[in-house]
């Protein structure tokens, strides 16, 4: 059996993309801690940091920085997080690293709690959530080339 991050960086599960390359699938995290909140997922199945290939290991972390410019951009947040969990902290069973915009005077420790509700994002607000970020993107990638 696949496990849910692999098929969610594969696109077999329904997702919000706001960028991709043959290495990674970075979509909107359905429960945002922030509008703008985007996972990082590698499309070949790893669990762990350490177990990465070295196209794998430049293409997050060249994601993570594409994506925390296009979210200043977007957003303007007072800050962004960077952040993975490993080992029995990957809820995901999948590696995914988390860019998620934060502002001042929020308490990040609300991130990591789980009150065991779950509270799906509204989908017409990923949507615009997708095409703003896509499109801060794009003009990034155009910028670099």
């Amino acid at each position: 059996m696949i496990c849910l991050g692999c098929r969610l960086a594969n696109k077999k599960e329904p997702v919000h993309i706001v960028y991709e390359n043959d290495f990674v699938s970075c979509l909107l995290d359905h429960e945002p801690y922030n509008e703008g909140h985007v996972m990082i997922l590698p499309k070949k199945h790893f669990h762990d940091v350490d177990e990465f290939d070295e196209d794998t290991a430049t293409a997050v972390m060249k994601a993570s920085i594409l994506l925390s410019k296009a979210v200043k951009n977007v957003y303007a947040p007072d800050g962004i997080t960077v952040c993975q969990n490993g080992g029995i902290f990957n809820e995901l069973t999948h590696y995914h690293m988390h860019v998620v915009p934060r502002y001042e005077n929020q308490s990040f420790s609300t991130f990591y709690i789980e009150d065991g509700e779950v509270c799906i994002e509204d989908e017409a607000k990923l949507a615009e959530t997708k095409r703003k970020l896509s499109g801060a993107i794009a003009e990034l990638v155009e910028i670099h080339q």
